[in-house]
């Protein structure tokens, strides 16, 4: 864990900086705004960075969204007005904590942080096998590929074997080259000087320097563009970067891991993806299975999920009944671990008398799961019977497969039109969040964006972040 300090807080700077250490943080401390993005500028990077609520937290939140430089903000200070405290949280900071320190308090700030990153919760045999893997690999310099569904946790695995290589005490960076934008990515990765393109206010130390010595996760490497891949091939085979606009490579010394939802043979195969990289990158490859194909993992990653929205959102722990559980390990859970997460999140705000019921468990994604057990059943009745299986209509009545009517009332809709009321009904699921419903469509966030821009420009309506929540509640 790596914090980064921001600001004079009137002498308790020490105190909570001593907190942070005897916990097993790294700390660095700056006093302004400025400092502190020259330093992560500089690639010395951080995990967590508090800063005080007397300095303009709203830049600092805004400077690392400019500079796309993801790290939570908390935001602390000594007998703050309340008003700023609250100004902090609406500008961006993550939390708000009081000094003088309570040690306690520290410590929680900076486990909460560290488990949403390093976390792995498990029971079932096949996540038992796929960690001795792991495990086994971690100790090498190998490259690993990391491959599964979006939100099986090939972030959280690629984690779980840094933390148990030899380079466990050096950083740890991550890239997620779907969110980027193409012309973007190369300046991510290998950094630029000062004025190698517009917008280049400063050097800027690529996340190649930034994981000298240690690890550097390129995540969903599938998303990138071709004519990147052939510079970042250069970059692993040589060990040195090129930043943008510089003169002189530069060596590097990195354990080099890659995420990908995709098959990337078939990537390979038609063209997307480079071969040689391929080969480069794959070393190693460790799947994560699908959460359907772990029954076992579904309650204890459920129980975990209920304990911690209980806390963070202040309610009692509510207890399942047998009916509900019975509808978790039911489902067919599409988006995974991060679906699950969030179907939880929802059954915390809808828990009634300390209970979560059937009622309380909203699915993503439950209509076509109905839709697909009618199906089979229905052609299991066919195949008795000797007669073709009805089509069922949009309102659920049955239609003779003449009648020129589709199951689910496809028939009569484009493909263009099929996609869009998908993506849109996935996004009202999500209560509006982008990432969430991309994870679960299976495509990129970036693709999700361009579609909604679409939409958008074609006057259709898009729910917002936490439009379809406000829609339900009405």
């Amino acid at each position: 864990m790596r914090l980064l300090i921001v600001g004079s807080l009137d002498g308790h700077i020490a105190g909570a900086g001593k907190i942070a250490l005897d916990r097993g943080a790294k700390v660095a401390h700056v006093d302004d705004v400025d400092q502190a993005m020259a330093a992560l500028r500089a690639g010395r990077g951080a995990d967590l960075l508090m800063i005080d609520v007397e300095l303009d937290v709203a830049q600092m939140v805004k400077a690392l969204g400019q500079e796309r430089i993801a790290i939570p903000v908390i935001a602390c200070g000594v007998k703050a007005d309340p008003q700023k405290a609250a100004a902090a949280i609406r500008a961006g900071a993550k939390e708000y904590v009081p000094l003088p320190p309570d040690a306690e308090l520290i410590a929680a700030v900076l486990a909460a942080v560290a488990e949403e990153t390093t976390a792995f919760i498990y029971a079932d045999p096949r996540m038992v096998e796929v960690l001795r893997l792991a495990e086994q690999v971690a100790a090498s310099q190998a490259s690993v590929m990391i491959t599964g569904e979006s939100g099986t946790g090939k972030e959280v695995m690629a984690r779980y074997i840094h933390s148990k290589s030899k380079r466990a005490s050096k950083t740890f960076v991550s890239v997620n080259c779907a969110a980027i934008p193409e012309n973007l990515l190369e300046s991510e990765l290998f950094g630029h000087e000062k004025g190698a393109f517009t917008g280049a206010v400063a050097r800027r130390i690529g996340k190649f320097e930034e994981a000298d010595g240690g690890t550097l996760l390129l995540d969903e490497i599938s998303e990138m563009h071709p004519r990147l891949q052939a510079k970042l091939l250069r970059a692993i085979q040589e060990r040195e970067i090129d930043r943008v606009g510089g003169t002189q490579p530069i060596k590097v010394d990195i354990r080099l891991l890659a995420t990908s939802n995709r098959d990337l043979e078939e990537e390979v195969q038609a063209g997307n993806f480079r071969e040689d990289l391929y080969f480069r990158l794959n070393v190693v490859a460790v799947e994560m299975p699908p959460l359907r194909t772990r029954p076992q993992d579904i309650q204890v990653l459920a129980d975990h999920f209920v304990r911690k929205y209980s806390e963070s959102n202040g309610v009692p722990k509510p207890l399942f009944t047998p009916e509900a559980r019975e509808v978790l390990a039911g489902h067919h859970w599409r988006g995974n671990v991060r679906e699950l997460e969030n179907t939880m999140h929802r059954a915390i705000l809808l828990a009634r008398e300390g209970r979560i019921t059937p009622e309380s468990i909203v699915l993503t994604g439950g209509k076509l799961a109905r839709e697909d057990t009618a199906l089979k059943a229905a052609s299991a009745a066919s195949a008795v019977t000797g007669s073709p299986p009805p089509l069922p209509s949009a309102n659920g009545t049955e239609l003779d497969d003449d009648s020129g009517a589709s199951a689910g009332g496809l028939v009569g809709k484009t493909v263009a039109e099929v996609e869009r009321d998908l993506i849109i009904d996935t996004l009202e699921h999500c209560l509006g969040n982008r990432t969430h419903a991309a994870n679960i469509l299976g495509i990129s966030i970036r693709t999700l964006r361009n579609k909604l821009k679409l939409y958008t420009q074609d006057g259709i309506p898009v729910p917002m972040p936490g439009e379809s929540e406000a829609r339900t509640a009405t």
